[in-house]
């Protein structure tokens, strides 16, 4: 679970430090007191997007810290080269360059690595997630998570790739005959004009070493005289092997006095053997080196045709050549691409039976979810006040797609006596929230995600339903922390935590602070929510008899 989060220099927060506890945590305060820059700051450590235009005016970055306690040894850890601590510190830096740095256990991570860390650590459910709902292409996802279809759709979509690769085939190879004649045309030249250079693998590589060995042949020529010069000696010196050979014969009579000199006399002797015969090898390569200009014009020429293949067909002369034969494997199919049509075509109609069968397992898997989904949720929505409604997935069967052969639909009727329709047409603003509360709640028991966030899902509810919407984020704040930024008394009296956010201005500067309250500071701002900036005694008592009940 979250345990800590440390803001600075995010919009109007300077400074604030938030220790959440497990439960039922509430954040409330007017409207523009900074409620949705606390969320920001979660998103931002959850590998969600983040702009400088977050970083508070006069400073030149924005920092967030979350400490998450009793964190699962997830695989995460092990794949990404990452140490496991059960207490994980997660910690990025937003600057103005728009430059982002992201640490998970001191470790530098990228955005989309801690993207994947945070997904699994929090679930934030904001005020669009509601209006997803009605967005029909998300049901069959959210169908899918739930009853746990990956192996299945990772098997369907393995053989409907193949389905599609052939097609893919079938359609290059059916063409008129104006097309195909064009095509081996151009092939049988491309073909023609490599075989015509005759290449040889490597060739270019070879033939720019011998040119820049050629290019500077003086130069070579010079220094490799010098070393000769150095290691044989010239007319006035004595060189490198003349002097060792003087140290060696020097230290061979010492060794006759003195057993002591042996070892120096053999290290000099093994050096003066070594530089011998480095010094042959240096005359050979010296009288060996040799300079045409007929030789580099040929040279020039011959890269200059590979230069103009290059640009055709592939960086290297390997690549060339490796574009020639996929050209005349191409040209072969089209030449009896008639024989390979019918092949290609029995594969095609068996690979799309085979993708068929694995469509037809993922909706018996599907359908088999949908009933458990409606169920629960059925339940779920109960507990919202809302015992009437009918919910039900409605499936439709369409063309094999990449995500097999299925359209979902939720479909719902609030009330009693009235048709099932989509969701779109029968769900009130209220009426929603609940729905897609009952969704997160039916989902979340599905994964080990420890953390829900709700950003003002009570948007559009109120009276007894908001009362059941407290109670139940209550209820699932039991099992999991439950973060929720409200505008209603009913879920800020059910909070186990309960933070003030608030703004003030000091100086000609904005100033937010997130303060934990205590019971009378609870009191009080409950009076708040209810009555309004005027708080009175009545307000004060209401509020008061709502903490205690």
């Amino acid at each position: 679970m979250l345990s800590l989060l440390h803001i600075e220099n995010i919009a109007v927060i300077q400074c604030a430090d938030i220790s959440f506890d497990k439960g039922f945590n509430v954040l409330t305060g007017e409207t523009g007191a900074g409620k949705s820059i606390v969320i920001d700051a979660i998103s931002a450590i959850m590998g969600e997007r983040a702009y400088r235009d977050m970083i508070r005016t006069g400073s030149t970055k924005a920092s967030v810290r979350g400490v998450f306690t009793q964190v699962p040894e997830l695989p995460w850890f092990q794949e990404n080269g990452v140490e496991y601590d059960p207490e994980t510190v997660i910690q990025r830096e937003v600057y103005l360059d728009g430059k982002n740095v992201c640490r998970v256990n001191g470790s530098l991570v990228s955005v989309s690595i801690l993207r994947k860390l945070g997904v699994q650590l929090i679930n934030i459910h904001g005020q669009h997630d509601s209006a997803s709902l009605f967005d029909e292409n998300n049901h069959l996802i959210l169908l899918d998570a739930f009853s746990g279809n990956e192996p299945l759709r990772r098997e369907y979509g393995e053989k409907y790739e193949t389905y599609t690769q052939l097609q893919r085939q079938i359609a290059s190879l059916t063409m008129d005959e104006g097309e195909k004649l064009r095509k081996m045309e151009m092939l049988r030249y491309q073909i023609q004009e490599i075989e015509k250079a005759k290449l040889t693998p490597g060739e270019d590589e070879t033939l720019e070493q011998r040119r820049k060995l050629l290019q500077n042949s003086e130069k070579i020529s010079d220094n490799l005289h010098d070393a000769v010069n150095a290691v044989y000696g010239g007319e006035d010196t004595d060189g490198a092997a003349s002097l060792l050979g003087e140290a060696e014969r020097s230290l061979s009579r010492l060794s006759r006095f003195s057993e002591d000199f042996t070892e120096l006399h053999q290290r000099v002797a093994d050096l003066m053997y070594q530089v011998q015969d480095v010094a042959e090898e240096l005359r050979i390569a010296r009288d060996d080196l040799s300079y045409s200009a007929d030789e580099l014009e040929e040279i020039e020429s011959r890269l200059d045709v590979i230069h103009r293949l290059r640009k055709k067909y592939g960086a290297t002369c390997q690549d060339i050549l490796d574009y020639k034969e996929k050209a005349s494997q191409e040209l072969d199919e089209i030449v009896f691409s008639d024989d390979h049509l019918e092949r290609l075509k029995a594969q095609c109609e068996k690979a799309k039976e085979a993708a068929w069968e694995a469509a037809k397992r993922l909706r018996q898997s599907r359908e088999a979810g949908a009933q458990v989904l409606s169920r629960q949720i059925l339940s779920e929505l109960a507990q919202l006040d809302m015992p009437k409604v009918q919910f039900r997935c409605q499936f439709s069967q369409t063309d094999l797609t990449a995500s097999g052969a299925d359209l979902v639909a939720f479909y719902m009727s609030a009330n009693a006596g009235e048709a099932l329709k989509p969701l779109s047409k029968v769900a009130s603003g209220g009426e929603l929230a609940r729905i897609m509360l009952a969704m997160k709640n039916v989902l979340a028991q599905q994964d080990q995600v420890a953390t829900l966030i709700f950003d003002e899902v009570d948007t559009g509810v109120s009276g007894r339903a908001a009362q059941k919407v407290a109670e139940k984020l209550r209820s699932v704040s039991q099992n999991k922390q439950v973060l929720c930024v409200t505008h209603l008394p009913q879920l800020a009296a059910l909070a186990t935590t309960h933070f003030l956010i608030a703004k003030e201005e000091r100086d000609g500067r904005t100033y937010t602070s997130v303060t934990p309250l205590d019971k009378e500071g609870r009191k009080r701002e409950l009076a708040r929510i209810i009555g309004g900036a005027n708080i009175t005694e009545t307000t004060l008592k209401s509020a008061e008899e709502m903490l205690n009940s």
